[in-house]
């Protein structure tokens, strides 16, 4: 059933001995490569349960003797690591939330250096390509070459569709930056509700990612943490058996060619366009100065910006798209526009 390139599977939290070991019963049917759980957990606010702490090392490490899995956790701290070497696990994650300080990415790095165990760095929380290929960087200054990166989606404060942005574009970005290290998605903390993680992980594979972290719980529904991503082993079943894994080659099919020809004349044409709207914002930008106005005008953006959204939706195109569009371009006319502000006038 199982023909991804790796998959990771267990509980967000390991919260009971029980409840690890009778997770791990039902993935081992499955053949994972690796079984996970939370022994540590950051929560955003204090009085959640943070996780089981040291005693989970022993569930784990049953769960690895009694069904032959190879076992992970998240480590956030020099201490974690050298508990989890000692206890035998075969691979350790970098949390998000670790992942955006550099300075705890260092002491997590020197404390693994010198020893040969496969590390994955899952993507900060904010959409910071730099910060998250710099993670990668100080792993590998210390001697750790067997590395992966988690895509898990990046925080947005309004609503959206899923609890973290997908944002596939930074992901796509760290993977040409960094072509040798594989890349894998995290579909759960992506989506944020179980019915949308076959979603996330069809896409992910369709962009041939390497990879899939699904969390998976033996009864989700009363999960101490984040119960409203985690599927059932019997879920996870069902989502991979429809799981469609494409064939993976670089294709030079002539129709596909064609395709790919007409698309790079037409984002020729784009970007002609786009300079094309910006002279005249500078052309705008100008004007403003002379007439002593400024640059940003709150009823005339509100309204176009509403105009081009209602032209996306007719278009057939994504609210959501729209929206990130446009909103970028006003921004590239308002850095335009303020370059010219601060120019100093001819007669000074």
């Amino acid at each position: 059933m199982n023909s991804i390139p790796k998959l990771i599977a267990g509980p967000c939290s390991a919260e009971s001995r029980e409840q690890v070991i009778e997770t791990a019963k039902n993935l081992a049917k499955l053949k994972i490569d690796f079984f996970r759980a939370g022994i540590w957990k950051p929560r955003t606010r204090p009085g959640a349960f943070e996780g089981a702490g040291l005693p989970a090392l022993a569930w784990m490490v049953e769960a690895k003797e009694k069904y032959g899995l190879k076992i992970c956790t998240e480590v956030a701290h020099p201490s974690h690591v050298e508990a989890v070497l000692k206890a035998g696990f075969d691979m350790v994650w970098i949390g998000a939330r670790s992942t955006a300080n550099p300075f705890t990415i260092q002491e997590i790095s020197e404390a693994i250096k010198g020893v040969e165990i496969p590390v994955m760095i899952k993507n900060p929380t904010n959409p910071d390509l730099k910060l998250w290929i710099g993670a990668v960087e100080r792993f590998m200054n210390n001697g750790i070459e067997d590395i992966s990166v988690i895509h898990r989606g990046f925080s947005v404060y309004d609503k959206h569709l899923y609890r973290n942005n997908p944002n596939w574009q930074i992901a796509l970005d760290i993977k040409k930056e960094l072509p040798q290290v594989p890349l894998i998605c995290d579909p759960s903390h992506i989506s944020g509700r179980r019915h949308l993680v076959y979603d996330i992980a069809q896409k992910a594979m369709d962009l041939r990612y390497d990879g899939l972290m699904i969390e998976t719980h033996c009864n989700p529904d009363e999960a101490w943490t984040d119960k409203k991503q985690q599927l059932s082993p019997a879920e996870l079943i069902d989502l991979l058996s429809r799981l469609k894994l494409r064939d993976r080659r670089e294709s030079v099919d002539e129709p596909l060619q064609n395709f790919r020809m007409e698309l790079s004349e037409i984002d020729s044409d784009l970007v002609d366009l786009l300079k094309r709207r910006m002279d005249i914002s500078e052309q705008i930008g100008i004007y403003k100065k002379e007439q002593n106005l400024v640059i940003f005008q709150k009823s005339r953006w509100e309204k176009a910006f509403q105009n081009n959204i209602d032209n996306a939706l007719n278009s057939d195109l994504s609210e959501e798209f729209a929206s990130q569009l446009f909103k970028m371009i006003h921004q590239e006319s308002i850095v335009k526009q303020s370059k010219i502000f601060l120019k100093p006038d001819e007669t000074d």
